[in-house]
């Protein structure tokens, strides 16, 4: 089970908002002990609601923070620097998301660390990494993604367009846990720890191998205008006659040739190598979907193999028989927990529990 994979690793979670937290629940999914550690008002998120700007966040943390114990003490008092001391020396991991030089000013440097436990896998989880021109700034998602160029071919032709979910957050959290996993290996073997500076900007810039190539070779990406990105019939959105959209993601041949049979336009089949940007085919393939509504185009493509899906809303998608099975939506009255996706020896995740707020005498006794 899933739970039992990090049975008996303790992790420290100094993180705050939606990277961090979303790295150390995975690591809860896992079976990782985790204890978030909080300035005593709490992480701010409690007070901001991600989706409307509201000040009631606390179902959204708690979509983030299930599964862990929370723990409120000021770092920068004398008890409670000596309270987190102690809990660093019991823990195998420790995730951080504050600016650099933060810790070192908290007392916490890189030689008290080492000194209080040699075997320590810290990771740093920043939005520029400890070093750099941009190191010291602050930054959300949507500057990250700006920067490593994957905003400048996104959107529609005359605009790039922030997207949903926050792509830059969730790979800095993927990469945090393959990196502290990693890390967890090498300890295993070595007894050696681990520091690790992780830029959710150098996270982002990693997806952009395929574009950055393009670049090399003086074929460089435009908006609309490439295979993946709105350029190619076979390979898009596409609206229907009562407002709905479905997607197409016929790149293979066999595919594409699947698709026009289905709709009753072979003569589209040996169009699927024109130049791109395909402007006259989509017009073509647009006018088609367009003229009947989405339960139409459900009963005939779904099912014809084609690489067909409807755009689903988060309700139709919680709903859909294969999220059903997988079971990895699980609603509550408050909040929805999104479970980790592995199922692993053939077992979904368990439910996660709801995050538990203890003190730090419960804290050290937890961890004896």
């Amino acid at each position: 089970m899933s739970e039992s994979l990090l049975d008996g690793t303790r992790v420290l979670d100094l993180s705050q908002y939606l990277p961090g937290p979303s790295a150390t629940q995975m690591l809860a999914d896992m079976g990782a002990d985790v204890i978030k550690v909080e300035p005593p008002g709490g992480d701010p998120l409690l007070g901001m609601s991600p989706l409307t700007g509201g000040v009631e966040g606390e179902p959204f943390y708690k979509a983030v923070n299930a599964g862990k114990s929370v723990l409120r003490i000021d770092l920068k008092s004398d008890q409670g620097r000596k309270g987190f001391e102690e809990l660093l020396s019991r823990a195998d991991v420790m995730l951080e998301s504050y600016r650099p030089g933060v810790m070192d000013r908290l007392g916490f440097t890189r030689d008290v660390l080492n000194s209080v436990n040699p075997r320590l896998i810290h990771c740093a989880l920043t939005g520029y990494g400890q070093q750099g021109p941009k190191s010291d700034e602050g930054g959300h998602d949507i500057n990250y993604i700006a920067l490593t160029g994957g905003l400048a071919v996104s959107g529609v032709a005359k605009s790039p367009i922030a997207g949903w979910p926050p792509a830059a957050d969730f790979t800095g959290a993927l990469n945090a846990v393959n990196a502290i996993l990693a890390a967890m290996i090498r300890c295993q073997r070595t007894g050696k720890g681990a520091y690790i500076d992780l830029a959710m900007a150098d996270n982002f810039m990693a997806w952009q191998a395929w574009g950055m190539t393009g670049q090399v070779l003086g074929e460089p990406m435009t908006r609309n205008g490439n295979l993946l990105n709105g350029g190619a019939a076979c390979y898009g959105v596409y609206p229907t006659a009562d407002g709905r959209f479905v997607t197409l993601g016929a790149l293979e041949p066999k595919f594409w040739a699947n698709f026009c049979r289905a709709v009753g336009r072979e003569d589209w089949i040996a169009r699927q190598g024109e130049t791109l940007p395909q402007t006259a085919l989509i017009k073509e393939v647009k006018a088609l979907l367009s003229a009947h509504n989405l339960d139409h185009w459900e009963r005939l493509l779904d099912g014809a193999d084609c690489c067909y899906q409807a755009v689903l809303d988060y309700d139709e998608a919680a709903a859909h028989p294969q999220v059903q099975l997988r079971q990895q939506v699980r609603k509550h009255d408050d909040h929805c927990q999104v479970m980790w996706p592995a199922h692993v020896d053939g077992k979904a995740p368990e439910d996660r529990r709801p995050y538990v707020e203890i003190d730090l005498s419960k804290s050290l006794n937890k961890w004896q």
